[in-house]
């Protein structure tokens, strides 16, 4: 549980700031590409194929190292447009799984998850770039996990849906 918590934040530190969001590239294998890769060193996909109403055009999303590894620190380098300015009661659906087990499906408020990576709603439109230390916790028991996020505006306007699939060995 510890690493799902610390995985959700990381997830949403790269969804506002770039298209292509990227978890963990390099060595990691994407699954399910259904959607495309979003650009840069990392596994993230599009959820869907036709992405093209999104409101966050993601540019880029780098993660160093990739892949990441368990109790090092993360860093996440995103580039991305919002095409729109993105309100108060944003929300993003969030799912890990480690395996076939769900550890963690949640619905979180975009912008308390934004102050993360220094930003705040309203979040303007327009370019938006963001650089971001995580760390991991050594304690990341060993397997395969996904991650899907899936965030909306308050008025319901798609903003982006992300998948990504990353393998922590011992």
């Amino acid at each position: 549980m510890k690493f799902s918590i610390a995985l959700a934040p990381l997830f949403l530190s790269t969804l506002i700031a770039s298209e292509g969001l990227s978890f963990f590239g390099g060595g990691q294998k994407v699954l399910d590409d259904k959607g495309g890769a979003v650009p840069g060193d990392n596994p993230l996909t599009h959820c869907k194929a036709d992405h093209g109403s999104d409101i966050l055009n993601l540019e880029r999303v780098d993660l160093t190292p990739n892949p990441p590894h368990a109790g090092s620190t993360l860093t996440i380098e995103a580039k991305g447009e919002l095409l729109e300015q993105v309100e108060k009661g944003a929300y993003v659906n969030i799912q890990v799984k480690w395996g076939i087990v769900k550890i963690l499906t949640t619905k979180a408020d975009l912008c308390e998850q934004v102050s993360n990576v220094d930003l705040e709603c309203p979040i303007q439109k327009g370019k938006v770039t963001i650089t971001k230390d995580v760390e991991l916790p050594k304690e990341i028991p060993p397997g395969t996990y996904t991650v899907s996020a899936d965030a909306y505006t308050v008025d319901e306007k798609h903003i982006v849906c992300l998948d990504a699939t990353v393998t922590f060995s011992t």
